[in-house]
């Protein structure tokens, strides 16, 4: 065999074993949402979805798969093959499931961390009639009347609910949670009267519901106030210091992505998250954006679930 029919069947077999010979993506890539079309997550995703399409040139299609606070779209994920064409928007319940139950999958082991996309803070809002302009002010009731202040979320085990949790660990208050079946109902109560207090995702309902004056903004979770609710003070304002709590969203697919797709999903990513225009999208709806490495990405989802889960097991939601 000569040299060159020699070194012909050598790249023939390379390239017959490799499947990302060819440029990715080479067809469309399923992002799937694991909650229902329409609100802020989904929103969020198809953004994102339309972004890529743009800078690929090639179809990103969003599949929503709603159900168990998100885990069925998180579930597919992780069986799926590890080529890049399932990924999933992941959010801060991959980390808060993780510490409350079993699971069928490995939140770390079985997926590969692409990129952030962006966050945004848990909003806390009184009723106009009631006396809390902050944070602190809560503090002072509940401590004169433990178990006397309810507070309503979109259920039990939610970012929002979670929030509250390490509020009350904090500052050694007794307030009771009042779960609803999603949070339009909770919010629809505190505006009429029924409940004192709620709090929700900042993005949509509970910030429109601040700005139009019918609740009153009484503090936001993250450690800076909102620049969509500038008039809002942190809860760390209101006196509880070191407390910053942000809802995420980012980017995961199945664990063992290969090198060169793991690194053209994570550069389309940046660049689509860095442009004005995504910026502006994404801030219209409450969220700040926030691009990373994988290696950031992981390091931050890995510290996310040490933190919920001492929260979890104090808030004895463990298994709940």
């Amino acid at each position: 065999m000569t040299a060159a029919r020699t070194a012909i069947v050598i790249l023939a077999l390379a390239c017959a074993q490799s499947p990302f010979a060819q440029p990715f993506p080479t067809k469309p890539v399923r992002l799937i949402v694991g909650f229902a079309p329409g609100g802020g997550t989904d929103l969020a995703a198809r953004y994102v979805a339309a972004g890529l399409a743009e800078l690929w040139g090639n179809t990103v299609l969003v599949d929503n798969r709603a159900g168990a606070g998100g885990n069925v779209a998180t579930e597919i994920t992780a069986r799926a093959a590890p080529d890049g064409y399932t990924v999933t928007l992941c959010t801060i319940g991959h980390a808060i499931t993780a510490a409350r139950m079993k699971l069928p999958y490995d939140s770390i082991r079985d997926f590969s961390f692409i990129s952030m996309v962006g966050a945004m803070p848990n909003l806390l809002m009184a009723h106009p009639a009631q006396p809390f302009r902050n944070v602190g002010d809560i503090v002072v009731y509940a401590k004169a009347n433990p178990g006397k202040l309810a507070f309503g979320t979109s259920g039990v085990g939610a970012s929002p609910h979670l929030s509250m949790e390490l509020f009350k660990s904090m500052t050694a208050i007794n307030i009771v949670h009042v779960p609803y079946k999603g949070s339009a109902p909770a919010l629809a109560d505190v505006m009429g009267g029924q409940i004192p207090l709620s709090i929700g995702n900042l993005p949509g309902a509970p910030l429109a519901a601040v700005k139009s004056g019918r609740l009153r903004g009484v503090g936001v979770t993250t450690a800076k106030r909102s620049a969509r609710a500038p008039e809002v003070p942190t809860f760390a304002e209101g006196g509880v210091p070191g407390y910053d709590v942000a809802g995420w969203y980012g980017i995961c697919g199945p664990a063992g992505l290969p090198k060169a797709v793991l690194a053209k999903f994570n550069d389309g990513l940046v660049r689509v998250l860095g442009s004005a225009d995504m910026q502006q999208k994404l801030g219209d709806q409450g969220i700040d954006v926030v691009s990373s490495s994988p290696e950031q990405f992981l390091a931050y989802v890995k510290s996310e679930m040490a933190k919920w889960a001492k929260v979890v097991k104090e808030a004895g939601l463990v298994g709940d």
